[in-house]
């Protein structure tokens, strides 16, 4: 059996996830600020730690999946944090999306301590997580991630070495501004369908089979049509994500014009009481822009 490993930040995200290190067994020891999913890992055999410090103190390998990156860097270099726990030789994999440049300066506070660091985002939402399918896309050196591919293979069937530490976290963010900003055009693009008054089921076939398929495609027309917006990324997480590569590039003078664009689509979608439904609910802004509705329409 593969040594006993840390997971703290059980979401939407890292619950299933940890289920899936568990089921390819991987013994975790877990922790998180809400109880009810600490009590879902328990029930999977997961061992239960009260503070990131004590789980870090537990394993040679721990996880940090959180949101932001003040609670990545709280989680990690905090109080009672990571950074207290580990010993030298062991590895911390933070698989949050965060800012690169605070990753690399966490990842210098723990080489102090003689402890690696990878950032390993992840990519595919909660259905890919439950299903253990994601890519996992990872900067640091070569030795500590291969040996942290066992949690890889355990997540995802995709993990991506792309260099040094922090450069795993601009892939992601380069990923993810693709999608985001390709979200709003393939939305503009069902609005005009919508009030021209082409079907969304006419218009997502011809998509899959013409040179406008995409992820979005994939992702976003079902949901649209079903009205379902519960969600796999939030409205504000898709935000926080625009704003870190639009930060990352000014900072290496890089324009970023279409992700600025859409981020502001976003943060109208936010002020409208959004924030915390899928980010295919976008939608719902052009509806009342464009007086036509789209949302539920065959």
């Amino acid at each position: 059996m593969t040594d006993k490993a840390g997971f703290i930040g059980l979401g939407a995200m890292g619950g299933p996830m940890a289920l899936n290190m568990l089921k390819k067994g991987i013994p975790l020891i877990v922790h998180d600020i809400d109880p009810v999913k600490v009590e879902k890992l328990a029930a999977a055999g997961a061992e239960i730690a009260r503070s990131s410090k004590e789980t870090a103190a537990s394993v040679k390998r721990v996880i940090c999946l959180v949101e932001t990156t003040e609670q990545a860097r709280d989680v990690i270099l905090g109080e009672n944090g990571i950074i207290h726990g580990v010993d030298a030789g062991d590895v911390v994999l933070c698989m949050s999306t965060i800012d690169p440049l605070v990753a690399k300066e966490i990842g210098v506070s723990l080489n102090e301590k003689g402890v690696k660091m990878l950032d390993a985002p992840i990519s595919g939402g909660t259905p890919k997580a439950q299903e253990g399918t994601l890519a996992v896309i990872v900067g640091g050196e070569v030795e500590t991630f291969e040996r942290c591919r066992d949690i890889f293979d355990a997540v995802g069937e995709h993990a991506f070495h792309v260099g040094p530490q922090g450069q795993g976290l601009v892939m992601k963010l380069i990923n993810n501004m693709l999608g985001i900003t390709n979200t709003i055009v393939l939305i503009e693009g069902l609005v005009i369908g919508a009030k021209s008054g082409i079907g969304l089921q006419t218009m997502y076939d011809v998509l899959k089979v013409s040179s406008g398929d995409s992820a979005a495609v994939d992702f976003r027309v079902p949901r649209i049509m079903s009205g379902d917006f519960e969600p796999g990324g939030t409205m504000d997480i898709v935000f926080k994500d625009q704003e870190l590569v639009t930060q990352y590039a000014k900072q290496i003078g890089v324009p970023t014009l279409m992700a600025n664009v859409s981020q502001q689509v976003y943060q109208m979608a936010r002020t409208a009481g959004l924030n915390k439904k899928d980010s295919s609910a976008v939608v719902k802004i052009y509806e009342q822009l464009a007086d036509v509705s789209v949302v539920g329409r065959i």
